[in-house]
């Protein structure tokens, strides 16, 4: 790692923040002692943690030290089976809370129309909301949806229950989610509705809901920030992997 002294150490507590490597109350150690860990002065230290403040990550409470301002929400994926990000939050003892900020049909992009399988420039429903959890804000999410479906959704709707959770209410089966998942930075809009500096790390992840049919029923695609949340997978059937030709599970290890 290059760079100033004080970005280094920032970066190190900003991956040990989201990995959730903290105190059990989110408190990072006092600055004497990660000053001696990184061999570093106090100033350099505190130039570090306000760094991190100024991204929201971290803040200060008078006679108690530095503290997490978020702890990392995981999500925990397993084959063969989803669950929400609100499912996550909820076992925190949390809730997630939706915010709708526009909703309405628009000409769909044609690489929208291509992934919902409908004539270019159809007219879908688009919803974008901002969540939140304990008040500060989680991730943003963009939403396509087509069809009687989407005629049938209320912007009230989309904010509570949700879009996938209404849709299911109003009897429209998802079979199975397609989920990809990459990293990427904070741009204007995620400077606004997120209050994150512009080029902060983000956890991209777009989730494709299909039908028995193998129809696509939504899309959306979620911006979370990267120091509040992970996804987590869990494997099962290792033990049989030896009985695999070599090479088949190098990439595991």
């Amino acid at each position: 790692m290059t760079g100033p002294l004080f970005r280094q150490i920032a970066a190190e507590l900003r991956e040990r923040i989201a990995l959730g490597d903290v105190g059990p109350d989110g408190a990072l150690e006092s600055e004497a002692a990660l000053g001696e860990r990184f061999g570093a002065s106090r100033m350099t230290i505190r130039k570090s943690l306000e760094l991190l403040r100024d991204e929201g990550l971290v803040a200060a409470r008078r006679g108690a030290g530095w503290f997490a301002a978020g702890r990392a929400f995981h999500q925990r994926l397993a084959l063969g089976t989803f669950h929400h990000a609100a499912s996550a939050v909820a076992a925190t003892g949390q809730q997630l809370v939706r915010e709708v900020v526009s909703f309405g049909f628009v000409p769909a992009p044609e690489h929208i129309a291509g992934l919902l399988a409908v004539p270019s420039a159809t007219q879908v429903l688009l919803c974008r909301s901002v969540r939140s959890a304990a008040g500060s804000p989680l991730d943003r999410s963009t939403e396509w949806l087509a069809g009687d479906a989407a005629a049938g959704l209320s912007r009230s709707a989309a904010t509570d229950p949700g879009i996938w959770q209404s849709l299911r209410r109003a009897g429209v089966t998802i079979d199975s989610v397609r989920q990809s998942i990459t990293a990427g930075i904070a741009g204007p809009t995620d400077v606004e509705l997120l209050g994150v500096p512009a080029g902060a790390p983000l956890l991209l992840v777009r989730r494709l809901a299909v039908d028995a049919a193998g129809a696509v029923v939504a899309l959306s695609d979620h911006r979370y920030l990267a120091h509040r949340f992970s996804l987590e997978v869990e494997f099962h059937g290792w033990s049989g992997i030896q009985d695999q030709p070599p090479g088949l599970h190098d990439t595991a290890n």
